[in-house]
């Protein structure tokens, strides 16, 4: 009886592991996450002069025919079928913003948590064409993940200061990403941003 209910249990869990899967990489715990934001240099944030998006080349071939779009794609959804040039054909995506679910991934957007502009206020304006390149495409920490589009579009380039997920739930787990996204990449954060993701932290 106790080996059935092992095995049972083992089946439930490996029944669950793609839900971790849609889990963005490198998630810190809260501690460490309130730990990298007192480490955060606080500073107004720099000019928006000289940014382009083009700056910051990104869905750059990760593996195969898979552009860095299409590896989030089939790493944040679930049953994702693609076909020979790597487009996601059918699949589910349930967006951690807004709790949404789609079947399409024309309905997904890829969002850059800290957005790329942002991040040139913040520090990148100063980077090699290499790093800001890294930085678009990072599939190693918490900074790309699939939502909503829509979702995605209101948020634009703003910080948690002046927008923040519709999930009040997903605000522990937010913070925690941008934080470890800014710390990583030695980006500033404003006086206004550090009371909000303080706030945010505050929740989990």
């Amino acid at each position: 009886m106790k080996a059935t209910l092992i095995v049972a249990a083992l089946a439930g869990l490996a029944a669950a592991a793609p839900i971790e899967k849609r889990t963005p990489p490198g998630i810190p715990t809260t501690a460490t996450a309130n730990s990298l934001l007192a480490g955060l240099t606080v500073k107004a944030q720099g000019p928006q002069t000289g940014y382009s998006r083009d700056l910051f080349p990104h869905w750059i071939t990760q593996s195969g025919a898979c552009n860095t779009r299409e590896t989030v794609l089939k790493r944040d959804g679930t049953s994702v079928v693609t076909d020979s040039a790597c487009a996601a054909t059918s699949g589910t995506w349930k967006s951690p913003y807004d709790g949404a679910t789609w079947t399409a991934a024309a309905d997904v957007d890829i969002d850059h948590l800290v957005p790329l502009s942002n991040a040139w206020k913040s520090g990148a304006s100063s980077w090699t064409t290499a790093q800001r390149q890294a930085f678009a495409n990072d599939l190693t920490n918490p900074q790309l993940l699939a939502v909503t589009d829509n979702v995605n579009q209101s948020k634009g380039d703003q910080g948690p200061e002046d927008w923040k997920p519709p999930l009040t739930s997903y605000y522990c787990t937010y913070a925690k990403m941008w934080v470890k996204v800014k710390s990583v990449y030695n980006l500033s954060i404003t006086s206004a941003e550090k009371t909000a993701l303080t706030s945010m932290l505050g929740t989990c």
